[in-house]
């Protein structure tokens, strides 16, 4: 039976305190074979994360059926207070592990990271930045990549088509695109003029390069408001991270964008001596941080999104696509290339 009444009903949430919330999903089954160096590498992950994000950061980590070890390990963190919110489950999938993050909160940025990332100083500022500079933006990767380049970009590219403001320049930090591209086993993911430059847009001060892959990237939290989905069938991969992260930003008219500069680093599932070292150089920027102005100033509409689509499908039909990277900057020789 039920005894008087429960002074919680009807009452309004309290606000919290933070506006920036990092998702993690995690899935270490085990420390053996491709999982041998998962283990520490989340750690360099997750220590990375702590020491360079801001005090009204709020971090989600999603235990998505890993071992023991990890486990005690993740409690561990969440007792010390280094965890804001962490939530256990069996292996669900990569995606609904994140939906687990997403649901349940509302914040103005979510960040979606793979739990093999490691964040440097200033990510945060940098993507602030990007979305401070252009309104319209939906999401903020900071490790940036010319290969994105025609990934769910056709808000920004016709909408910029024509623009001055819009144009190829050199790459900032070309070391760290190769370093990318070892991390994923593929040494050959950029050629030479990949490695040289990528396309940019500018408002006079800021660039920000185009397009915005999904191994770690912050999202305006109205992206996920709207969502359809709820359930993806897949445990990794297949049309999942497309439906659930890239799809949703175009719908709504918003731009993918990436910083200029490298802020993050992909350390893949193999331990390497520069990780270690990268994570020493970070210095600690657990500093307090005010809610940037930018949150509320969205100017997207997705008036005219689908002929967007149908212009950009024309401008990346190949002669044409071609012809129109050459319009941007690049010498003939490069766009065949590109």
């Amino acid at each position: 039976m039920r005894v008087g009444f429960n002074p919680n009903k009807d009452k309004i949430q309290e606000p919290n305190e933070f506006f920036h919330q990092v998702i993690v999903p995690v899935y270490i089954p085990n420390q053996e074979e491709y999982f041998k160096d998962s283990f520490i590498i989340l750690q360099y992950c997750l220590n990375s994360l702590f020491k360079t994000s801001h005090t009204k950061t709020y971090f989600t980590i999603v235990n998505n059926g890993s071992c023991d070890k990890v486990v005690g390990y993740l409690n561990q963190l969440y007792e010390e207070n280094k965890i804001d919110e962490l939530i256990h489950t069996t292996n669900i999938g990569k995606l609904n592990a994140i939906l687990k993050g997403v649901t349940g909160q509302h914040f103005p940025l979510i960040t979606i990271s793979d739990a093999d990332v490691l964040f440097l100083n200033d990510w945060q500022k940098a993507t602030y930045e990007v979305f401070e500079a252009f309104p319209k933006t939906g999401v903020v990767s900071t490790t940036p990549s010319s290969r994105v380049l025609k990934q769910d970009t056709a808000n920004v590219l016709v909408a910029q088509l024509f623009s001055s403001k819009l144009g190829f320049t050199n790459v900032l930090h070309p070391n760290a695109m190769a370093l990318f591209a070892k991390s994923i086993g593929n040494i050959k993911f950029y050629n030479a003029t990949h490695l040289k430059k990528y396309l940019t847009i500018s408002n006079g001060t800021t660039k920000a390069v185009i397009g915005a892959g999904h191994f770690v990237a912050t999202y305006r939290g109205t992206v996920f408001d709207l969502l359809e989905n709820k359930y993806s069938s897949f445990a990794l991969g297949g049309s999942s991270e497309s439906l659930f992260l890239d799809q949703p930003v175009n719908d709504l008219g918003y731009w993918r964008l990436s910083t200029q500069g490298n802020y993050t680093c992909h350390m893949g599932n193999v331990l390497e001596p520069w990780m270690e070292s990268m994570l020493k150089n970070n210095k600690d920027s657990r500093i307090p941080f005010g809610e940037p102005t930018f949150l509320s100033n969205t100017k997207a509409s997705v008036y005219f999104v689908d002929w967007k689509k149908n212009i950009f499908k024309l401008l990346t039909y190949k002669p044409i696509w071609k012809l129109f990277l050459q319009y941007k900057g690049l010498t003939k020789e490069e766009a065949q290339d590109y």
